[in-house]
């Protein structure tokens, strides 16, 4: 289906090319101007993309989801029909089989990704992203449900999923003396600033939010727009506001963005109001850091990969896990 889908004349807009990139949750098929995600039939267990209609019902999640942050960008759903032994994506006679995502493309060079490698990234890029943050953060939804994954119980879930997760790179990708210390330092965090996270809670920071907000799926364009935001599981992005701009320091930092990170941050406080917060804005990052070595890591199970991709993978993973160990000292 999906090698048939990548002739232009089964695409709903015209286009001279056609290129696939595929992840390990969807084939996206680029256009000149449109980009369509279809998701795979895939069960991670954190991650239900099993059967059509959970395909189809998180593919209009992830569409008014992220029309939160780019109503330009996310378009709609369109249908993949089957007739007889051709495909094509859009409206029209056919078996609906599958369904895909309609973007526009986004130029590379808008992503802020791209434009901090490149040197491009300046003060008021980083006003402006601070300020859509903050103001999005303020506006997402709240409800006592979504308060409830603010509580430090139901936090801790996700760093204990983290921790029995990574074990097997232990030695791999992640050195033991810093998974046991950054697992120690994590059980005590608990123990001793509990009261910080229900204060949160008290405050009204536990928001419907992104959840992977990082330098990749921010697009300097005007209006500042920002994709691809978890949709296929609440508890990953029903967090702390904190917990979501930190994942942005921690990226900035990581690619030796020190000095942005800290206007940013600076910038975002004057926005939102935050203050006397740099405990737990730590204890965020330390989290987000672990979490990009243990999502990187897990592509080292792919057999199909050559060594020297899973080399560089592996170099990839070890510094966001080392990343992670200096934060906490």
């Amino acid at each position: 289906m999906i090698e048939r889908l990548l002739d232009p004349a089964s695409l709903p807009d015209p286009t001279s090319t056609v290129t696939l990139v595929q992840t390990h949750i969807s084939s996206v098929i680029v256009a000149d101007r449109f980009v369509y995600k279809i998701k795979k039939p895939v069960n991670f267990g954190f991650l239900d993309f099993s059967t059509l209609e959970k395909r189809k019902y998180f593919c209009h999640q992830e569409v008014r989801l992220n029309q939160r942050l780019s109503k330009e960008i996310y378009l709609g759903v369109l249908p993949v029909l089957q007739e007889g032994e051709r495909f094509r994506i859009g409206e029209g006679r056919g078996a609906a089989v599958e369904y895909a995502v309609k973007m526009k493309r986004i130029p590379e060079q808008v992503l802020m990704k791209s434009m901090f490698r490149e040197g491009r990234l300046g003060i008021e890029h980083l006003n402006s992203i601070s300020l859509l943050l903050a103001r999005f953060h303020s506006e997402a939804e709240r409800s006592k449900e979504i308060d409830s994954f603010g509580e430090p119980e139901k936090f801790k879930i996700n760093t204990d999923e983290n921790f029995m997760q990574t074990g097997k790179y232990v030695g791999r990708t992640l050195k033991e003396e810093d998974f046991l210390s950054l697992r120690g330092w994590t059980d005590a965090f608990y123990q001793k600033y509990g009261r910080l996270f229900r204060e949160r809670i008290e405050k009204g920071k536990i928001r419907d939010c992104h959840g992977d907000l990082h330098m990749e799926h921010i697009c300097l364009t005007e209006p500042v727009s920002v994709i691809d935001c978890i949709e296929f599981n609440d508890r990953f992005r029903y967090s702390d506001t904190l917990s979501d701009i930190a994942f942005l320091l921690m990226d900035l930092e990581y690619h030796g963005g020190r000095d942005q990170a800290a206007h940013l941050w600076k910038a975002y406080q004057v926005e939102s109001g935050e203050r006397d917060v740099e405990e737990l804005l730590v204890f965020y990052k330390v989290y987000r850091a672990y979490v990009r070595g243990k999502v990187i890591s897990f592509q080292l199970d792919d057999e199909r990969l050559p060594g020297m991709e899973k080399e560089r993978i592996a170099r990839q993973a070890s510094a966001y896990f080392d990343l992670a160990r200096r934060y906490i000292g």
